[in-house]
């Protein structure tokens, strides 16, 4: 099991990776930042960058505000 944002499970799955955490919880935003166990993935890693069983993961929305 994935946590995410401290209040989403995502069940895991192997080969699962930052890509299919965001189409798993319909996270279509494409401004987002994450972060698995405290690490910061790039956006051009989200389709390779690998998610363990257990794994906590962050997901930060990016609005812009005046």
């Amino acid at each position: 099991m994935i946590r995410v944002n401290d209040k989403f499970d995502v069940a895991w799955r192997e080969d699962m990776t930052v890509e299919d955490v965001l189409r798993a919880l319909g996270f279509t935003y494409p401004l987002v930042v994450v972060f698995v166990n405290g690490r910061l993935v790039s956006r051009g890693a989200y389709a390779t960058f690998p998610v363990a069983d257990g794994a906590e993961v962050k997901v930060l929305h990016m609005v812009a505000g005046g």
